[in-house]
């Protein structure tokens, strides 16, 4: 008898536990056009983002490659990656210097795929390093002057952009100039100050507003543009941010543009247009909760920003986005929903008449189970929120992308 129940046991064991995040069953073959050439014909690229990791993950990069034509990296071409403290400090000329071998691997790839790279992102406050600032790049000495800071900020970004452009040429068709500029609680901005721009973060100050001062995102702007000019590029310059999908930060948005774009004259005296596009970053729903995911009013605010930010002659890229669900039981729901959104978005530039929307990228790719080391990671991205399993399985969330997309181009 124990040895019949050691035997059922076993069998029951070995019975496949059906999950709701199971893959959908449609293989890459299957998805003929690809998605990029659907999102072409509604008249926008389609990327997911690529990390370290993900560089050695072969069914990843088949994905990506197969199906997308953009890509973003996930930190590796943002100063905090590329910055060289010790090279900095020994630079003749007292500018910056750069470590791009890992970015440099990241871009490779791209370029030997015929995939395009978002620039990802050459002025942002979050864990920028503190060092950059001061005299000598030395954290003990004094902070530099306001004029140094500012040829350092100009050296930066004409190095990095040169360096990615002569190297790669055509790869990086845009960047976000400036990340999260804009604040969320009353604390984070001056009063009264319609652009919401951020003096701290997380109760810590906002270095480039410190040091520099509120124009920063201005000169940021104006010097990715004349690097663009000085290397006769076609690379479109883009302000990046979450919650560009609520009214608030949408007019702050429109605030900061015309600020942008009123910032330098040209050698008739006219404004220059120094910025191109807004990215909206769309982590959607609740952050680490299952509260506000799924709701079809995010596909309608969605829709208002890009109609607003048309107005403003911007092009719209959506950079970050994670269509959230914390409910392993609504797989359903979730692949439903990114259908809705995608039919949303591909038929978005037919009602508009003219290719605003230039560029869907999404970040919550893969599928994350909760854990301790990582909750940053899925709180941001949601665990059952992706188009891939945990094991890089094709997902229904993918198929309602691609079947609604395929509808919307017909």
């Amino acid at each position: 008898m124990r040895g019949i129940l050691l035997l059922l046991s076993l069998m029951l064991c070995c019975v496949p536990v059906l999950s709701h995040a199971e893959p959908s069953g449609r293989a890459l073959e299957d998805f003929r056009p690809a998605l990029k050439e659907l999102a072409g014909e509604a008249g926008f690229s389609v990327g997911i983002c690529l990390s370290p990791n993900q560089l050695k993950d072969q069914k990843y990069l088949t994905f990506l490659a197969d199906q997308f034509n953009s890509t973003t990296c996930t930190n590796e071409t943002k100063a905090y990656s590329l910055l060289d403290q010790r090279a900095s400090q020994r630079s003749e000329d007292g500018m910056p210097r750069m470590n791009y071998a890992l970015a440099d691997q990241m871009i490779s790839w791209a370029q030997a795929h015929g995939v395009g790279v978002r620039g990802h992102v050459l002025t942002w406050d979050a864990y920028m390093t503190e060092w950059f600032f001061h005299e000598k790049y030395d954290p003990a000495r004094p902070i530099a002057s306001r004029e140094v800071i500012l040829a350092r900020m100009e050296s930066y970004i004409t190095q990095v952009m040169t360096h990615f452009e002569q190297s790669f040429p055509g790869v990086i068709y845009c960047w976000d100039v400036v990340n999260e500029a804009m604040g969320d609680g009353a604390g984070d901005y001056r009063p009264g100050d319609p652009t919401l721009l951020r003096t701290t973060r997380n109760g810590q100050p906002n270095l480039f507003y410190e040091y520099v001062g509120e124009d920063y995102v201005a000169y940021s702007f104006l010097y990715a543009r004349n690097a663009a000019e000085a290397l006769g590029a076609d690379i479109q310059l883009f302000y990046n941010d979450y919650n560009m999908l609520y009214p608030a930060k949408r007019a702050a948005a429109k605030a900061l543009v015309e600020q942008i774009n009123s910032f330098a004259q040209d050698e008739n005296g006219q404004n220059r247009k120094l910025i191109d596009g807004i990215g909206m970053q769309g982590y959607m729903g609740g952050y680490g909760n299952q509260s506000g995911c799924l709701s079809d009013d995010l596909i309608s605010n969605t829709r208002a920003s890009i109609l607003a930010f048309a107005e403003l002659g911007m092009k719209v890229h959506i950079t970050e986005m994670a269509l959230r669900n914390y409910d392993e039981t609504k797989a359903a729901e979730h692949a439903a929903f990114y259908g809705r959104m995608f039919a949303m978005l591909g038929g978005i530039n037919r009602e508009l008449g003219e290719n605003v929307l230039t560029n869907v990228t999404i970040w919550g790719v893969n599928d994350v189970t909760p854990n301790s080391w990582n909750e940053y990671t899925w709180k941001l991205n949601g665990t059952w929120s992706g188009i891939l399993t945990e094991r890089g399985e094709i997902k229904t969330s993918f198929d309602a992308m691609y079947d609604a997309l395929n509808a919307a181009v017909k």
